[in-house]
């Protein structure tokens, strides 16, 4: 494309206008989409179906507004796709930004939030070379490996497809996506090309084969079969330099034996979420298979009781039998933001696959512990790392600096998993709505025959368990809808129009019935605080831990609000519940705090996300024990 038609043609996207360039060199071939061999059992609803209220609200609007309205600093993104980078793999935050913004504007509908987008895909457009590519390296230095130039363009195109799909879609748009994806493919392949896995900053080179996933997101729009020929050679070259990801995930290697010679969560969780992919275009069940070995295999070893994962090894960000060393008070830095938001969208993909509600429930384990507990108070800003015991928030990691505003990988990416939440709290399915998580909303979804319902959540989760769903239909229809019992709770009650279900821990509950405008779901969800004993081969380090957990939220001792926090107590329970005593908030930032009753008297425990870390505080999250009255480790 000529530059003044480009320009011109940005200038025009700025203002929101649809383009069409007239010498698009690949107009005159039409997309043909794949029939996928498999379908997803649920599907996510229309952006600004659902609409939270109250708890996750605040968390998702504070940083909506504070960083990606406020402070996202795109015009500086951009520059290093202008005028190169200082440091590797600078490129991926302008990716993270915009995916995060299209996706908190497919929740939102916010009109100030796509002008600014807008703005900003207009502004990397200009930065397009000669050979197609938005790269921060210039075309000799291409491919660029241990810069992170493939990892760099990935989040480009993921970047701008998130922008296509929920925001514009704008062919300019398209065009750019097309134009990176055929320059990845003159680059990188087979000999005499640049093999994918000698691409790459780490060891084992595995940031670059997380292409599959927006180069098969491509596919499924264009159908050209050249994005699906380059998915079989990723798919073929393993993944990783040195082995095959796909088949130890299927032989059921442990995730910490994978991707020699360590195994980077992030990176390797990126590329599963390809994975899920080509299994929808290829309906081969082995890549379905491996996919859930995978995730099975990470929550049973690598993931804390706050839902992050990532262990002592490589600073946090490798698989490292994490769930193990959770509770050792003297470990390094553990649990690497990015793993949990990563794990997080994996799960979703599962659940939109297989409808386990196993996915949801790690899902809502992250949201409301580790994700807004790694949250700054002022909204801009996530820690990098977010431990269990001592310093909690731990802002240092990989990023830049921009014009005294600190961006991180890790602060980037959670956004967009916060931005992910109302996209997951209910989805549809052919039966009807399945609702996943019970934080107060609005939803709008369509019934089977196509009616327009609305279902009124509310309460006050996760404070309470009490649950009503409210019912608004044009006219009577019979359907199904789901609604998810966490396996967490063991008594709970479950009544329509008064009539008491039966429900199992851990399932959805489908209710089939005609449903009339009118008709109400009452749930109780079982709140009772459980005392956790850690897992077993955990760190022995002097003492036992006990850790407690009400309903879907991790409980802490505070040292702002408790001196003694890190002290050995002796935890009363009777048949591994405590009868805590939730008190008044002693703040509003201070969510949920509790009485709990030890056999010395009570202490002051609250909800992990809200203790604020900032001012260089401590907490206390598996707490060690002391000796019970039958000189017994509780």
């Amino acid at each position: 494309m000529k530059p003044s038609i480009l320009l011109t043609a940005c200038l025009l996207l700025s203002a929101g206008t649809a383009l069409h360039a007239a010498d698009d060199p690949h107009q005159s071939v039409p997309f043909n989409p794949p029939k996928l061999p498999v379908g997803d059992c649920f599907t996510p609803l229309p952006g600004k179906s659902v609409q939270f209220h109250g708890y996750l609200e605040d968390y998702v609007q504070n940083n909506l507004l504070h960083y990606s309205k406020e402070k996202a600093p795109y015009a500086d993104f951009v520059q290093f796709f202008r005028k190169g980078r200082p440091q590797f793999a600078l490129g991926e935050l302008w990716g993270k930004a915009v995916r995060a913004g299209a996706m908190y504007y497919r929740a939102t509908q916010d009109p100030e939030l796509k002008t600014i987008l807008q703005k900003t895909v207009a502004d990397l457009l200009t930065t397009k070379r000669a050979n197609g590519s938005i790269s921060c390296s210039a075309i000799p230095q291409q491919p660029d490996g241990n810069g992170g130039d493939l990892w760099e363009r990935k989040y480009v195109l993921l970047g701008l497809d998130e922008y296509y799909r929920q925001v514009e879609k704008a062919p300019l748009v398209m065009q750019a996506m097309i134009d990176q994806a055929d320059c990845i493919l003159m680059q990188i392949g087979p000999p005499p090309k640049v093999g994918i896995t000698e691409q790459g900053w780490s060891p084992n080179k595995i940031e670059s084969s997380t292409l599959l996933e927006p180069i098969l997101r491509l596919y499924k729009i264009t159908g050209y079969p050249r994005y699906r020929e380059f998915a079989d050679y990723i798919i073929k070259s393993g993944g990783a330099a040195h082995c095959d990801l796909v088949d130890d995930a299927w032989r059921n290697v442990e995730p910490a034996k994978m991707g020699f010679p360590y195994a980077k969560c992030y990176e390797m969780l990126s590329y599963f979420e390809g994975v899920c992919e080509y299994y929808r275009v290829t309906g081969d069940a082995r890549y379905k298979q491996a996919v859930f070995n995978m995730f099975r295999n990470v929550l049973q070893k690598e993931i804390t009781i706050s839902g992050g994962g990532g262990g002592p090894a490589v600073s946090g960000e490798a698989w490292d039998n994490t769930a193990l060393k959770q509770t050792d008070p003297k470990a390094p830095r553990m649990m690497e933001t990015c793993t949990g938001v990563t794990l997080s969208k994996l799960a979703s993909q599962i659940c939109f696959l297989s409808g386990d509600p196993a996915t949801i429930d790690y899902i809502e384990q992250y949201a409301y512990n580790g994700l807004i507990g790694a949250m700054k108070p002022s909204g801009d800003f996530f820690s990098y790392c977010n431990r269990l015991n001592g310093a909690k928030i731990d802002p240092n990691g990989w990023g830049w600096t921009f014009h005294n505003f600190r961006v991180t990988c890790c602060s980037a990416n959670a956004a967009c998993a916060l931005a992910y939440l109302p996209y997951v709290a209910v989805m549809n399915s052919q039966s009807g709505p399945v609702i996943n998580l019970y934080n107060a909303a609005t939803v709008q979804v369509a019934t089977p025959t196509a009616q327009l319902a609305q279902l009124e959540i509310s309460g006050d989760y996760p404070f309470s368990g009490a649950i009503s769903v409210a019912v608004t239909l044009p006219r009577p229809e019979r359907f199904t809808m789901r609604l998810r019992i966490p396996a967490w709770s063991q008594q709970t009650i479950l009544s329509v129009q008064g009539q008491s279900l039966p429900v199992t821990p851990g399932t959805y509950v489908e209710i089939s019935r005609e449903w009339t405008s009118g008709d109400r779901i009452q749930m109780t969800l079982d709140m009772r605080c459980r005392l956790l004993s850690p897992p077993q081969g955990g760190a022995r380090t002097g003492n036992q831990f006990r850790a407690i957990v009400r309903g879907p939220l991790v409980l802490a001792r505070d040292e702002n609000i408790d001196p003694a926090f890190a002290d050995p107590v002796t935890i009363v329970d009777h048949d591994g519940y405590v009868a805590a005593i939730p008190t008044v908030r002693a703040k509003p930032t201070r969510h949920l705090q509790c009485q709990v009753p030890t056999t010395t008297g009570f202490i002051q425990m609250v909800d992990f996300a809200s203790v604020d870390n900032w001012n260089g505080r401590h907490i206390c999250t598996w707490m060690p024990t002391g000796n019970s009255p039958d000189g017994n480790k509780r």
